[in-house]
């Protein structure tokens, strides 16, 4: 039938998806609240700063709204555009991105200087920058996490709450639902977004509080075993052992400030992780899903490790994109983190790839290139990267998560002595 679109064996016409997008209101309006008031966690006069695409301009809306009433002393605005980043990669000489305009680093360091949490909505075609050279939004990514030195330490030592959460565009909602229009694509994107955001219901703060109940068994568990390594096994290939440092802590959930102001950083989550010894991975690690990266797709790859670094590595799709990641400093090569996340979720169940890291890594057990957490170590926010270094935890100026749990992935814990006890068997802990 013309007008019709058949997505997930639901058929929706255009004039049943605008109409579907009315009733979706208020759930969206629940979802910019709980952004706001769960995921940054907004205080009394903080400065808040929304990063954006400018095709998410309804939701930013929303969550201005949101924070002025949770309180915001003033909410500042940070838009961007997968066109117009293009446009500028495809006409800019690689030299340029190697540094960051002085304005751009005195916005991003006196925000943070001054308190703020960041709010950043993930929205962006997947391939927006498919045949741009690699190199060059690598450069960029290095520079700002570089030269923006306020900010990053803000965010990497979790000074400054914020908050990574999604929002459709056209050009990403397609890929997500090929075939479809863009209306009914973007309707079904937020269907979806609202569904494993826990957002759909008619309390979502609530629903979070309960959610973050859920963490603490895992938490227990992982941390009262401290072990001293696990060993990935799967029958793609994977065979990685990966060391953990002596005073390593699991975390997962929300996050706390070193003041103790609680926040979530990622909206949805449903990972525990660590950061590992980063001297101490050996072996071979296969994806399981397709990692997208500054707009390059980078599909059916794997990485071989000695003495915690990459020494080789190869790709089906995106080789190159991947090598400009392993490239941007030594620390690049070695892992940051370590995340368990049972196939039993709801962006699992969904059977939908996103295309997009903030939810495909909550399908699946995932590990990341660099920088690792200084909250995942006993005494961490007090220390320098240097200590932290010595310590085993890895520092760099990137941080890539990367998706490798099938369903049959089995993740056995080794202690000190070498006794070793099932943690993850056939893709999902070994006590579900």
């Amino acid at each position: 039938m013309k007008g019709v679109h058949t997505v997930n064996e639901v058929k929706y016409s255009v004039e049943e998806a605008r109409l579907g997008m009315e009733r979706l209101m208020p759930s969206i309006e629940s979802y910019a609240e709980l952004v706001v008031r769960k995921g940054v966690n907004v205080t009394d006069g903080q400065e808040v700063v929304v990063q954006a695409p400018v095709e998410c301009a309804m939701f930013v809306r929303l969550l201005v709204k949101e924070a002025y009433r949770a309180g915001a002393g003033h909410v500042t605005v940070i838009w961007n555009d997968d066109a117009v980043m293009r446009l500028t990669y495809e006409n800019v000489e690689t030299a340029w991105f190697e540094t960051v305009p002085s304005w751009q680093r005195e916005q991003l360091d006196s925000l943070a200087d001054q308190g703020a949490c960041f709010i950043f909505v993930e929205g962006a075609d997947p391939e927006a920058l498919k045949g741009i050279d690699p190199a060059k939004p690598a450069a960029a990514g290095k520079a700002r996490n570089t030269q923006c030195r306020v900010f990053r330490h803000g965010l990497d030592f979790n000074i400054n709450p914020w908050c990574i959460a999604g929002a459709p565009v056209a050009s990403w909602a397609r890929h997500v639902f090929p075939g479809e229009c863009d209306e009914v694509a973007v309707y079904r994107l937020w269907q979806a977004i609202l569904s494993v955001a826990r957002a759909d219901g008619s309390d979502p703060q609530s629903a979070w509080e309960l959610h973050d109940a859920t963490f603490e068994k895992n938490l227990r568990f992982l941390n009262e075993r401290h072990f001293d390594a696990l060993r990935y096994t799967a029958s793609n290939g994977t065979d990685l052992t990966i060391g953990l440092t002596k005073k390593h802590l699991w975390t997962g959930g929300k996050c706390e400030t070193p003041t103790g102001h609680p926040f979530f950083p990622n909206i949805p989550t449903e990972e525990v992780f660590t950061s590992p010894d980063c001297e101490r991975v050996d072996g071979v690690v296969y994806s399981a899903l397709p990692l997208i990266h500054h707009g390059n797709k980078i599909d059916r790859f794997w990485m071989r490790f000695e003495n915690g670094s990459v020494v080789d590595f190869d790709a089906a799709i995106g080789r190159d994109a991947l090598k400009s990641i392993l490239d941007i400093d030594e620390g690049a090569r070695r892992l940051g983190e370590v995340a368990l996340i049972s196939k039993n979720t709801p962006i699992r169940e969904s059977g939908l790839l996103f295309f997009d890291t903030l939810y495909d890594e909550n399908a699946s057990c995932h590990l990341a290139l660099g920088v690792g957490f200084a909250e995942c170590y006993e005494g961490g926010y007090d220390m320098t990267n240097e200590e932290l270094r010595a310590a085993g935890m890895n520092i760099s100026a990137t941080h890539v998560d990367f998706m490798i749990g099938t369903d049959d992935l089995t993740i056995t814990g080794i202690d000190a002595d070498g006794n070793e006890e099932p943690v993850f068997v056939n893709g999902q802990w070994s006590w579900e």
